[in-house]
């Protein structure tokens, strides 16, 4: 699979100096961390969900997490979890298709769901990339781990572990620090298992009965900017130490009563495009671009999605622009005869080479997933590319 993969090759040559990099549920985890991009969260229940990941897939999804935790009734999850077995025995059936499928996660409850549902599998576990592990903490945390060690060695398959940061001791002051390092001893020992790390937003915002607006970010209720401040800095440092830390969800998808302006400047859309600006608002997708452009300047990479128009924004704002790819490989050429400050190939700002560093290489990776736009291509470009035509 690759990022913008559902695009012609023609259409991908126009938009990008440097195409995205194919990768498998095989490639390092490391690669598989960046490109996860935009996991798009479906309900376990769904009747039809092998049909519905294949046409995620088609449009450009590459991580889903089936659901059987908050999404679902807790009087469905039994249901919910012999349909998982009936709709992975289903894609395991199509063998033509089977290469065409995303990275699928599945959301448990509890540990013993893990081994019960990776026995259940049987020969099907061969989709599977991994779990997503809700409210976890130290206390929690270990059992879920164990169970992924004991399902791992018992199917032979490599699984992840994706633990959801959203319990209550890590939202609330007084028990935030002790949490937190509780939570980084507890990943550090199954580092080689844990892929990224998830922020459970809503339920940060559900401890104090709050839940922001569509024009505001993540970033404008403090509460949560302090957890997810507090959260890259302990686990998610450049040193070697840190992981992937993914962005919060992003609640809506349909037009609300509006306050405030609109946050999309006009000019960039200007003249061939002002229609795609004008539907983006109309979705409240303005609010969306802004906060995804806040969670890299944050620290995070990817963002959890729960309906299927907000993948290819997501995508399309994770292209390296020419200029960052230009920069970064500038900086990452001088670091290697030692340093110094050098100005930008584009001659508007100072590159710091052993400042910026971190910086580069993160970009870089980020190249190889997401590719490279060409010199004349920006994200309304790539919005328009890749958004379904209506």
């Amino acid at each position: 699979m690759r990022h913008f993969g559902h695009l012609t090759g023609d259409l991908r040559s126009e938009l990008f100096h440097r195409e995205p990099q194919e990768f498998t549920a095989d490639s390092p985890a490391r690669t598989l961390a960046v490109a996860l991009g935009a996991t798009l969260y479906s309900p376990a229940t769904r009747p039809q969900l092998a049909d519905d990941i294949g046409k995620q897939a088609a449009r450009g999804v590459v991580s889903m997490v089936l659901c059987l935790e908050d999404s679902i009734d807790d009087r469905d999850v039994v249901a919910g979890e012999a349909n998982l077995v009936r709709q992975f025995a289903a894609m395991a059936g199509r063998a033509e298709g089977a290469g065409e499928l995303p990275l699928l996660f599945i959301r448990v409850r509890t540990p013993a769901q893990i081994t019960d549902l990776v026995d259940r599998l049987g020969d099907s576990v061969a989709l599977l990339s991994g779990f997503v592990l809700p409210k976890f903490t130290e206390e929690t945390g270990v059992p879920f781990l164990e169970a992924l060690s004991q399902a791992e060695a018992a199917s032979g398959r490599r699984l992840f572990a994706m633990p959801v940061l959203e319990s209550p001791q890590l939202l609330h002051l007084e028990s935030r620090v002790e949490t937190l390092y509780g939570i980084s001893r507890t990943v550090d020992k199954y580092r080689d298992r844990v892929l990224a790390l998830r922020l459970g937003v809503t339920d940060f915002c559900s401890s104090y009965g709050l839940r922001r607006a569509p024009a505001m970010t993540a970033y404008d209720v403090q509460i949560v900017a302090s957890v997810i401040a507090d959260v890259v800095n302990v686990l998610g440092r450049a040193d070697g130490s840190g992981f992937t830390v993914t962005g919060p969800v992003w609640e809506y998808f349909r037009h609300h009563e509006r306050m405030f302006k609109p946050q999309l400047r006009l000019s960039p859309f200007r003249p061939e495009a002002e229609d795609l600006r004008s539907a983006l608002i109309e979705r409240d997708m303005d609010g969306l671009l802004r906060e995804i452009e806040l969670d890299r300047a944050n620290g995070l990479q990817g963002k959890t999605c729960i309906h299927p128009t907000h993948v290819p924004v997501v995508h399309a704002l994770n292209v390296v622009t020419h200029e960052e790819y230009c920069d970064a490989a500038d900086i990452l050429h001088e670091d290697r005869s030692g340093g110094g400050v050098l100005r930008s190939a584009y001659t508007n700002k100072m590159n710091e080479v052993k400042p910026h560093r971190a910086w580069a290489e993160r970009t870089l990776r980020r190249a190889e997933v997401f590719g490279v736009a060409r010199e004349d291509i920006g994200f309304v470009e790539l919005l328009a590319a890749s958004l379904p035509q209506a």
